[in-house]
């Protein structure tokens, strides 16, 4: 591969299959996916991928199976159209709500539950939608939490990032910003200066970065994290269970043990939404349980995440812990350890 291609992103099927990630034979049934779903492969994960069937290739590259739809999967699986006032919000819960300032992105996941609305054409908000939608903040009051989503809110400009940032700020009754980001890891060259100063508030700011292996945390990616706590900015993560990803009590406590290694605190693991064409990465919630389970007990509080499920239609996420607490007849009678013994536990607790 030439030198100038090696510094672009990948973005059309040709390009993949001149990288080698997939096979000519493949271009014409592969194409078919691109009409419907962009493709986007930054080049610090495409240095990350040793074939298409591996834990970072699985993520990005498109898969003829994604044109396969099932009779339970939706296009808006958590129900953001039925939760915006205003272009560019999404309210769902009382205290908080989603500011998208664009759907773009560096990277097109191809489990992404926004995958009919993303991408390179996507949702940039004009001054006045962007005006609107801040503007529905400030007659708020009962919004004390922004979450800057998208799309990816760390592919604006410095000088849109700021303007955003300092909007909110100015706003007496928001007390937190989050920032949903795939940037760190899919192109951590972004996170510049210019970049990082644009966060700065007097605010509560945190980063939430999307990461699903671990081997996405990268020297370089590792470095964009610590640039971004060297501003003060505590970091969490989420991930998404994939089948072929993270779908094993192994690959699972690898991530959560370099992330919390990295100062990033594991927030969420989400089980699947039900977008089209994703089936091929569902894990069952029962695989879900069990992972979770062989983790309890080997690796600190610090690493686990919660593990929640978006109710399909926009009804809000829910927790599916694992459950320790043992029912008896008429109430709860024992405990159960992280090693599947049984304990009595008095009943005055319950």
């Amino acid at each position: 591969m030439s030198g100038n291609a090696k510094s672009s992103s990948i973005r059309d099927v040709a390009a993949l299959v001149e990288a080698g990630l997939v096979s000519p034979a493949m271009m014409d049934p592969l194409r078919l996916v691109e009409a419907r779903y962009d493709i986007a492969i930054t080049p610090a994960f495409r240095d990350l991928i040793q074939s298409a069937d591996d834990p970072i290739g699985r993520q990005v590259i498109p898969r003829v199976e994604e044109l396969d739809q099932a009779a339970f999967q939706m296009a808006d699986p958590i129900g953001d159209a039925r939760h915006t006032p205003v272009k560019g919000v999404v309210h769902r819960y009382e205290d908080r709500a989603l500011l998208t300032p664009l759907l773009i992105c560096p990277i097109y996941c191809r489990f992404c539950f926004r995958r009919e609305r993303v991408g390179a054409e996507g949702g940039l908000l004009t001054d006045a939608e962007l005006e609107a939608a801040l503007g529905w903040f400030r007659q708020h009051p009962d919004v004390r939490e922004v979450i800057l989503t998208g799309g990816d809110p760390l592919m604006l400009s410095p000088r849109r990032l700021g303007r955003i940032i300092a909007a909110l700020s100015d706003m007496a009754h928001i007390d937190i910003i989050r920032i949903h980001s795939r940037v760190p890891v899919a192109d951590p060259e972004r996170l510049t200066p210019a970049l990082l100063d644009a966060l700065s508030t007097e605010k509560a700011l945190w980063l939430v970065t999307h990461v699903n292996h671990a081997a996405e945390l990268s020297e370089a990616a590792s470095q964009a994290l610590r640039h971004v706590q060297k501003r003060g900015i505590p970091m969490l993560s989420q991930s998404v269970l994939l089948r072929g990803v993270n779908d094993s009590v192994e690959v699972m406590e690898a991530l959560l043990r370099r992330l919390v290694r990295l100062g990033v605190k594991p927030y969420y693991l989400h089980h699947l939404d039900p977008a089209p064409g994703t089936e091929h990465f569902r894990v069952p919630v029962e695989r879900g349980l069990n992972i979770l389970r062989g983790l309890r007990g080997r690796v600190t509080g610090l690493a686990w995440p919660t593990y929640v499920m978006d109710i399909a239609g926009g009804y809000g996420k829910v927790p599916l812990g694992p459950h320790y607490l043992e029912a008896g007849p008429t109430m709860m009678e024992g405990v159960t350890d992280p090693k599947g013994r049984h304990h009595k536990w008095p009943n005055s607790d319950f």
